[in-house]
């Protein structure tokens, strides 16, 4: 497995560090000390990388050991089969989806005011320089 501690551009400067990031995993926050697990040269393409809580990082490292699998592909299967079981989504219960859809109509709503307000500024506008 391969580490790589701080994201890189293709030209090898440093990014600037986010204030929170998401696990590739859980979806959890990772407010500190990121994991970047990049998969090891010799997988088929596209090459695949993530970024991880410890909590994730170390249940996939666990996973690597404990395969029996010799191939290239081990890091993505251990990744894959973690992701399965810790997937906020892996085992959807009622109050989730209910949660989830909640967000959605709160989002919906909120974009459906705030385009009856600029459409009200809009007209507001119109009417202002047709009566100058």
């Amino acid at each position: 497995m391969h580490i790589t501690t701080e994201p890189q551009t293709e030209r090898g400067h440093r990014l600037k560090k986010r204030l929170t990031r998401r696990c590739a995993v859980c979806m959890n926050h990772v407010w500190f000390d990121p994991v970047h697990l990049t998969e090891p040269p010799g997988v088929p393409e596209p090459r695949e990388s993530w970024v991880l809580c410890r909590d994730c990082y170390e249940a996939i490292e666990k996973e690597v050991r404990r395969s029996p699998v010799a191939s290239s592909l081990r890091t993505r299967i251990a990744v894959g089969i973690v992701a399965s079981e810790r997937s906020p989504m892996a085992y959807p219960t009622r109050l989730k989806s209910y949660i989830y859809d909640r967000r959605w109509i709160v989002f919906i709503a909120a974009g459906c005011i705030i385009a009856m307000i600029l459409h009200l500024l809009l007209i507001l506008f119109i009417v202002a320089i047709s009566h100058v």
